[in-house]
Order: C-alpha cells, then sequence, then structure tokens
C-alpha cells in the first residue's frame, strides 16, 4: 500500500500561501485535501497528494524555494508528540535516533539514514511515495525541517559542512542561502546533511533527565499507522476524502495503491465493508457536526459527502430516528452533566 502522511507536514502551509498571494483551500481541494483537515494535525493521508500540493503550489506561485520557506517557518513542534520526547533526549546523536526509529509514525513515505565515516556525519534524507511523483519541495521541506531540528539541539548559528540536494539549482538560491549560508550544494550524489561527527555527541542543552521517565511513556503510546488494518487506514482516508466529494472506495484504493478489489478483500476479512466503515465515519461526524450551530445543516450535508440537503436528511433518520434540525434542538436544549 501506498505510504501516508499525516496533516501536520503542512503546518504553516495556509499562512506561507497568504504570504505568497495563494488560495490555499482551492489548491489543497485540488488535490483532494481537504483544509477543515489541518485542524486534526495527526489524520493521516496520501503522502503523494503532501507531494503534488506541494509542486502544484510552487507552480502557481512562480517560487522554486516554497518547499524550503515552508521548511523555515517550522519548529520542533511540528513533529508532534515525538518532538516532547526528542526535546529530552541527552544528546544530539540519541535524539536522531529517536527521530530515525520512529520515522514512520509522522510520515510513512520519509526515510532518513544516518552514517559515520572520518570524523563526518551523513543524514542521507529521502522520500518514497511507492510510484513516481515529483517531490522536489516536498524533499526540501524534509531537508529544511531536519535542518531546523539539528538547529534546535546545536544553536541557531549552528552550520553543517554541506547541504546536498540530489536536484539541480533553482534559479534563485537567496532562500537556500539565507537558510543553510554557503553550505548549500546541488546535483549531488545524494540528498542529505552533512556535519562532523562531534556534533552528535553534544549535550542537548533543553533535556532534563528527570522528565525522560514520562517521554518514555509517550513513545510507548505513540500513534502509528504502521501494520495499521484496512479499516483503519480506510478510515482515515474517508474522514480525509468526505469533506472533499471525492470519497469512494476507487480513490481510497488509489490513494493506497491497490485496487478496489483487494479493498474489499481485506475489510471483508476484518468483517467490514467500504460501506459500513464509510457509514460509521458519517455517523461521528454527524454528531460532531449537527451539534454544533456554527455549522448550517447544508453545510454539515457537504462535509458529510451528501450532494443535496434532502439524501443527508433522509440518511441522518434512518440512523438517529428523527430529523437532523429536531436531533440538534433536542442536543443543545440537553443540560450539561
Amino acid at each position: 500500500m501506498k505510504p501516508l502522511g499525516r496533516y501536520a507536514a503542512l503546518n504553516r502551509y495556509v499562512e506561507l500561501c497568504e504570504s505568497v498571494g495563494l488560495d490555499a483551500a482551492s489548491l489543497m481541494q485540488e488535490v483532494g485535501l481537504s483544509p477543515a483537515g489541518l485542524a486534526v494535525q495527526d489524520r493521516w493521508i496520501a503522502a503523494t497528494s503532501i507531494a503534488r500540493l506541494l509542486e502544484l503550489s510552487a507552480a502557481a506561485c512562480g517560487r522554486e524555494d516554497f518547499g524550503i520557506r515552508m521548511a523555515e517557518l517550522r519548529r520542533l513542534a511540528n513533529i508532534g508528540p515525538l518532538s516532547l520526547v526528542i526535546r529530552e533526549e541527552p544528546t544530539v546523536r540519541s535524539a536522531l535516533d529517536i527521530l530515525i526509529r520512529y520515522e514512520r509514525t509522522y510520515n510513512e513515505a520519509l526515510r532518513i539514514r544516518l552514517t559515520e565515516a572520518n570524523g563526518l556525519a551523513t543524514l542521507r534524507i529521502g522520500l518514497d511515495h511507492g510510484e513516481p511523483v515529483a517531490d522536489r519541495q516536498a524533499i526540501e521541506l524534509a531537508v529544511g525541517a531536519t535542518h531546523q531540528i539539528l538547529q534546535s539541539f546545536l544553536g541557531r548559528r549552528w552550520q553543517p559542512a554541506s547541504v546536498v540536494f540530489a536536484h539541480s539549482a533553482p534559479a534563485d538560491t537567496t532562500t537556500h542561502r539565507r537558510i543553510f549560508g554557503n553550505t548549500a550544494v546541488f546535483d549531488g550524489e545524494f540528498t542529505g546533511i552533512v556535519f562532523y561527527s562531534s556534533d552528535l555527541d553534544a549535550h542537548n542543552k533543553l533535556a532534563d533527565e528527570l522528565l525522560r521517565p514520562y517521554t518514555r511513556q509517550i513513545l510507548d503510546s505513540l500513534p502509528n499507522s504502521v501494520g495499521a488494518t484496512m479499516p483503519a487506514r480506510t478510515r482515515e482516508l474517508i474522514e480525509a476524502l468526505l469533506p472533499t466529494g471525492r470519497c469512494s472506495v476507487e480513490q481510497v484504493a488509489r490513494s493506497l495503491g491497490i485496487d478496489r478489489r483487494t479493498v474489499h478483500r481485506q475489510l471483508a476479512e476484518s468483517g467490514e465493508t467500504f460501506t459500513s466503515v464509510l457509514n460509521s465515519v458519517r455517523v461521528a461526524f454527524a454528531e460532531r457536526f449537527v451539534a454544533n450551530e456554527r455549522y448550517s445543516l447544508t453545510e454539515v450535508a457537504n462535509l458529510l459527502g451528501f450532494s443535496s440537503l434532502g439524501s443527508f436528511s433522509r440518511w441522518f433518520r434512518s440512523q438517529f430516528d428523527q430529523a437532523p434540525s429536531a436531533w440538534r434542538t433536542r442536543t443543545l436544549l440537553r443540560p450539561d452533566p
């Protein structure tokens, strides 16, 4: 199945789009992503959709540095709960070890490998989307974000020996020079960051050894989509696709890199069908959105993937034994426990 990534990979995407005059919502919808999904950072989506969105955005604004500018806005916290763990590791080496070992808890497509030789450490950084896809911007985002993480431990003035990109240089390298100084190298044999091995053993000034037992508990509880069941993966993708109006078994199958028959077969092995998972997601969404007066019932119908308010109302009545308007009124009048 194709790898997934978290909506957290698009953190600060909207702000960057606004700064370069782009309509973030339209661009996201064009690649089948929901702008509303950005509010749920841990939700999984197809990693290819993230890569396509960044390429589309770069082309739309004519900025070859779109991915690296997005990386410039990132912070350690953008990798989610894992950031709490690595922040308390005693050395840069142990922090990177955690980052690499648990990379698939935040992006299944990401590949980071550390090697050491002749006093130099090399972090090779790549993306494996399971299919050919333009990913220059996603690669630069990954490299830039890793560079930011290293600087969070080693200081903002720290610079590596070199930051290597296998692709060619952009026409304007101003942003790359601002972030990496004169260390950026293009048309290299690999993509990654080269720095002195001694930096790996640098003490992490952010760490508090008294907190490490607690961060280990966090590590044990981290959500991981690796090895997730087909119903779980299907549910994640349905939640992401429903608000876009493009939710179908065919679209879910394409996002997973398999055919629809395989989706049906693996769901059946778990005692589920695509319809049962879809209905379960719709019920959960309906309970959340109908109870919220911020959303009109027409908006709720759209968020649940219905073509009209009428079809939504008929479905809602079949699930809740009353009209959505009546259910909303009853829920809002219910006293708080």
